[in-house]
């Protein structure tokens, strides 16, 4: 009764750890812990293996030949020897790599360090062979085999591993994986206590494999289930492996009686009527699976449609792309809508997988691209499938996400519009309430100021508050250009309405020690705008450089026409201005003068987005200092080419 318990706990233990491999080693991914796992379940595949071809060995022989009992003993052999390097390193690596803690280096120089354990015993076993030329390289190996404890402290490192990743582990599913291993290897190490002869270790030798496919299939553990046809796969293999090993061994049983052929011939046959029966068992299976990947793309289609309504694209491809990575258990994927034709391809990692690319298409045209990679395994009809389903998908959902950004913006345009409108009112109010008075003051100072017998202090006291009227009547009628929206439709000739604002502040340049230098073309450069707007613009800008070099310095403006749009670069050469304060410098009352309103330059801006141009700011261009402001806009319709 005991030969036959291990028999099949050795068949069982070399099926699932054969599975496991095979499951790897189709998902394979460039990174040293699948690797590691790799060849820790072929050395535990080896020791079943090995086991499984000693037993059928005493089946079908009174005494096993040399060759065979030297083969099945080696594959033991070189299983448990690696089993405790691999073990280790396979565990270290996996806090290392896939959790992302640190580890000390000496931790990693043990892993490394333990591979020397087993290359010194089989040095060993070689010098025992040629020593006792007795007992024969296979009695060597047989005796490691007995005398090492090495499978044993294999299962206690790994319990210890175990437990304290499950303790450590956040993810439901992760601490239960690593609780059922600890368990596992503790009953590993229970029957190596009771009795290291007895098949109870070669049952609890199982375990862990099973333990790893059961997280596999049905908790997805590193990706390993996301590929169902290369389960199914494997599965239907196994069963046929299964199949024909129980069709051998009843022929062999009734060879006395009845022709092995004959039986082998029947056995197989018997397979036709059992077809019936098992599209009635599978199919109910087969059925919820798909109504199970129907579902799931479904909840990510409508996932990916809630993401839309945000109305940002980018997000949304940032979204999808980690969706549908996570969903189908991709390496990589990445969706580019528009698609941007110098964009390289994207690979696979390590090179290892196969990459898919599925144009998006609306109304038959290419709107965009989905690259999909797997890590290792081929892409399956299942995902190629559900990412041409997607592909569909995503077209009309960018075009809801372009529409409700559309929406957002001119609400926000709106709601701008709103704001402006009331400070326009206020600026009204203000300006109703207090140029009258300032006038009259001014006046007042005036008539003081053109009496002959006024003392000189009297007279320095007024003209400093004249000049402080003057400065307070420029603020207010700032406010109130900023306030008051352009009036556009009409050709401007921008080129000579750009030599008026330089001629204007050529002296006030001069006086600050400031050259001013005007590049101008050589035809007139019609621009759909009013004057008083483009002068608004060209005289904040200059202002604003010149005011930038409170030690004197360089302005250069300079108009050229690219393309149906006139191009203005205004630069100087002052400190410059930051990233940080760059996306902030175009905002209302935002400055960083002391007796600034910080409204010059969002004047400018405002204007030139009525014009409906485009305006950028460079910082810095030159040495780490200078700044060029960049106003792009549209020629008037004569000048525009054809």
């Amino acid at each position: 009764m005991l030969f036959y318990i291990r028999l099949i706990a050795l068949t069982a233990g070399a099926l699932v750890y054969l599975f496991l491999l095979a499951l790897i080693l189709g998902h394979r991914r460039p990174r040293l812990f699948e690797r590691l796992l790799f060849f820790l379940v072929l050395s535990l595949f080896a020791i079943y293996a090995g086991g499984l071809l000693e037993i059928n060995g005493q089946l079908q022989y009174a005494s096993p030949p040399a060759a065979t009992r030297l083969f099945y003993q080696a594959l033991i052999a070189l299983g448990v020897l690696f089993v405790l390097p691999l073990a280790v390193h396979t565990h270290m690596e996996y806090v290392r790599q896939v959790r992302g803690d640190l580890l000390p280096r000496w931790a990693v120089f043990l892993a490394y360090s333990l591979y020397l354990l087993p290359t010194a015993m089989l040095v060993y076993v070689a010098m025992t062979a040629r020593t006792h030329t007795s007992r024969g390289l296979d009695g060597s190996l047989a005796a490691l085999v007995r005398q090492s404890g090495l499978f044993f402290v294999s299962a206690i490192i790994a319990a210890i591993f175990e437990l304290r990743i499950a303790l450590k582990s956040r993810g439901r599913a992760d601490r239960g994986l690593f609780w059922c291993l600890f368990v596992s290897s503790l009953l590993i190490v229970v029957a190596w206590v009771v009795d290291p002869s007895v098949a109870s270790i070669v049952i609890a030798g199982v375990l862990p494999g099973a333990v790893l496919i059961y997280f596999a299939l049905n908790h997805n553990f590193l990706g390993f289930g996301a590929q169902r046809n290369l389960v199914y796969a494997l599965s239907a293999t196994v069963l046929a492996l299964l199949y024909l090993a129980l069709v051998h061994r009843i022929s062999g049983w009734l060879a006395p009686v009845f022709p092995p052929e004959a039986t082998a011939s029947v056995l197989l046959f018997v397979l036709i009527f059992l077809f019936e029966p098992l599209e009635r068992a599978i199919g109910p299976a087969l059925h919820r699976r798909f109504h199970e990947r129907v579902s799931r793309l479904q909840s990510l289609t409508l996932d990916l449609q809630q993401e839309a309504r945000h109305g940002d694209l980018a997000r949304l491809n940032a979204h999808a792309e980690g969706r549908i990575r996570e969903e189908f258990g991709l390496a990589a994927v990445r969706i580019a809508i528009p698609r941007d034709a110098l964009q390289k391809p994207l690979e696979s990692p390590g090179g290892l997988g196969h990459v898919v690319r599925i144009p998006l298409l609306k109304d038959r045209e290419e709107v965009g691209l989905l690259e999909a990679a797997s890590s290792g395994s081929y892409l399956t009809g299942e995902t190629s499938a559900g990412l041409e389903f997607l592909a569909e998908q995503l077209p009309p959902m960018a075009d809801l996400c372009r529409l409700i950004e559309e929406k957002l913006r001119l609400e926000r345009e709106l709601a701008e519009r709103e704001r402006l409108a009331l400070l326009g009112q206020m600026a009204a109010t203000v300006s109703h309430n207090l140029r009258n008075p300032l006038s009259s003051m001014k006046t007042v100072l005036q008539v003081q100021l053109e009496k002959p017998d006024l003392p000189a202090d009297l007279r320095h006291d007024c003209a400093l508050v004249l000049g402080e009227i003057d400065r307070m009547s420029a603020k207010l009628k700032q406010l109130l250009n900023f306030a008051k929206p352009s009036v556009n439709g009409r050709s401007v000739a921008a080129v000579a309405v750009a030599k008026q604002a330089a001629s204007l502040f050529r002296h006030d340049a001069e006086r600050r020690n400031v050259i001013l230098e005007f590049d101008s073309p050589e035809e007139e450069i019609s621009i759909l705008a009013s004057e008083e707007a483009l002068s608004e613009i060209l005289s904040n800008l200059i202002v604003n450089a010149i005011e930038a070099q409170p030690d004197g310095g360089r302005v250069r403006i300079a108009l050229a026409r690219t393309g149906d749009h006139l191009e203005i670069q205004l630069e100087d050469r002052g400190p410059g201005v930051s990233a940080e304060l760059r996306s902030r410098i175009f905002q209302p009352f935002f400055t960083t003068k002391a007796a600034g309103t910080g409204l010059g330059l969002a004047i400018v801006a405002r204007r030139v987005d009525e014009m409906g141009g485009t305006m950028s700011c460079e910082s810095p261009i030159g040495e780490g200092k200078g700044t060029r402001f960049r106003v792009m806009l549209p020629l008037a319709a004569k000048q525009t080419p054809s």
